[in-house]
């Protein structure tokens, strides 16, 4: 789950937002995924969703640049930095999509002193509701994970995922404000439960064979809402017995996002799957979203009482 966000005080013009490549002119609102419309001027109204703090600003996107520039971002961290091997179209456009971003919410990070335009962009989350999942048939979840329990219920459950940070920005400031923007994101639409893939970088499994042993034997997800990895996809996760694990050692190899996702109470699927176009291996993480509150959620309701006001 990958899987970020900040304080102040917030102020909003919405936009709007398109999809990929070769459908421009198609748009879907700022507030969330609803039915594609043709483009409409832009309405001023206040938001819960741009934070403050420092240099840093995190909001939704809001453009079309915004959406590009949030899209660079992931191509640079994910293809550049990493192993990640695109597809032509994604290597020719230098931007990395996919048919699930023109239904999702974007988050941005935004240092200010560059201005506040795509240029300034230096962090992004991909948000995508059950309500936006329904429109396009399905989570980008579930092509590695049978999620039928979450999705029991009328409960606003969220998938977080394409997250990632300029190199320059890979600090805890930058963390936080993206899950500042979480927060209120969650507290905005009522979500109850948060969820994702988490990934290692390479993909071979036994070379994460104590981080995954680790996860399975001690942060499996409750059976009433364990995901489980698809049969065809489905890695074994339990590589090492039980009496061989050393705790310390294993936190210290899971990669940040995922420790992260832990300490706010996350749980992890039943089973990993390997990600050949990212070059990785994957967990599914699911967090409660009221695992989110004493450090952000109480601090959120503060700050929307007093724009209430």
């Amino acid at each position: 789950m990958a899987l970020k966000v900040r304080n102040a005080v917030s102020r909003v013009v919405p936009g709007r937002r398109v999809t990929p490549p070769g459908k421009r002119g198609l748009i879907v609102p700022f507030f969330g995924p609803a039915a594609r419309r043709r483009r409409a001027a832009p309405t001023a109204q206040r938001s819960p969703f741009i934070v403050e703090s420092g240099d840093l600003a995190v909001r939704l996107a809001q453009t079309d640049a915004d959406i590009d520039a949030a899209q660079t971002l992931r191509f640079k961290v994910f293809y550049e930095e990493m192993t990640a091997r695109p597809s032509p179209a994604i290597a020719a456009a230098e931007r990395d999509f996919d048919r699930f971003d023109p239904y999702c919410d974007h988050l941005i990070v935004l240092d200010q002193r560059l201005g506040s335009g795509p240029s300034a962009i230096v962090g992004t989350y991909r948000l995508m509701r059950r309500d936006a999942a329904a429109r396009i048939g399905r989570f980008y979840t579930q092509d590695e994970y049978n999620i039928r329990k979450l999705l029991r219920g009328g409960r606003q459950i969220m998938e977080l995922g394409r997250s990632c940070v300029h190199l320059d920005y890979r600090r805890h400031h930058t963390m936080q404000m993206l899950w500042r923007g979480i927060a209120r994101y969650v507290l905005h639409y009522n979500v109850k439960l948060l969820f994702g893939c988490g990934s290692f970088p390479g993909a071979d499994p036994e070379a994460h064979a104590l981080p995954l042993s680790y996860l399975h034997y001690e942060h499996l997800a409750p059976l009433a809402l364990r995901p489980k990895a698809l049969r065809s996809r489905y890695v074994e996760m339990r590589r090492m017995g039980r009496e061989h694990i050393d705790s310390k050692k294993a936190i210290a190899a899971l990669p940040p996002l995922i420790k992260g996702y832990l300490r706010l109470g996350g749980s992890i699927g039943d089973g990993a799957v390997i990600d050949p176009e990212f070059d990785t291996v994957d967990v599914c993480i699911v967090v409660r979203a009221d695992g989110v509150t004493d450090r952000y959620m109480k601090r959120y309701s503060r700050d929307s009482e007093a724009l209430a006001s």
